[in-house]
């Protein structure tokens, strides 16, 4: 099943939690939160203070991204403050079983994210621990991005990989996404898609959010043209 979620890197900061009360009216599946620290990426975002505060605007599961260094660190944090799903950067951790198993030991879902040039076996032994892959088709840091085409590679090696082992684990794609390519990422294997740009710099970003949601559910036959 095709989902949609929003990236609110893009959002107006000025009025948050309107701008998610719209994505959230027009079907988004779930919220993606960036969390930079100016160390791991050249950007700095926000912290668990922010996403405790939008936890009370929304009913979205909320799927942070901890782009930061010793994301272990600050791993219950970001679960007390209202995370569902909390992803980690592979090239990040060190120990990533052991952090997997601290994102699970607070109740959330747990994903990890590859940067474009990391290899998709980096997850060959914790791959069958994981809720979700996150798949970077940018270079992880700033919105606005073009998606890297060699990426439909990493996403189809990864889902034959799912598959083969009988998994559950969904794949991620963030970075690029548009109404122009995400179909071709959905064939390539993709179940959800983080949508920055393409939904919040729309005229209206509910009818964005449903149109994304329709090319991608063409191609995988979920409706008819």
């Amino acid at each position: 099943m095709v989902q949609i979620a929003p990236s609110i890197l893009s959002a107006d900061f000025s009025r948050l939690g309107e701008e998610v009360k719209i994505v959230e009216s027009a079907g988004s599946d779930m919220l993606h939160i960036d969390v930079m620290d100016g160390r791991f990426v050249p950007n700095i975002t926000i912290g668990p203070i922010v996403i405790k505060s939008l936890r009370q605007q929304s009913r979205l599961p909320f799927d942070v991204h901890l782009m930061i260094v010793e994301p272990e660190k600050y791993i219950e944090a970001f679960a007390d403050a209202g995370a569902d799903i909390i992803t980690v950067q592979a090239e990040a951790c060190p120990h990533l079983d052991r952090t997997i198993q601290q994102i699970k030991a607070t109740g959330a879902k747990a994903g990890v994210a590859l940067n474009p040039s990391t290899s998709e076996y980096v997850l060959d032994y914790v791959l069958d621990q994981l809720d979700m892959v996150l798949v970077m088709s940018v270079n992880p840091g700033f919105g606005g991005q073009k998606f890297i085409p060699g990426m439909l590679t990493k996403i189809a090696m990864i889902k034959d990989e799912i598959t083969a082992r009988k998994l559950n684990t969904k794949i991620q794609v963030d970075g690029g996404i548009n109404k122009e390519n995400i179909a071709e990422v959905s064939l390539a294997g993709a179940d959800i898609f983080v949508a920055g740009s393409a939904v919040f710099n729309a005229e209206d970003p509910s009818k964005a959010v449903r149109d994304l949601k329709k090319k991608a559910e063409v191609i995988e036959g979920h409706t008819e043209e």
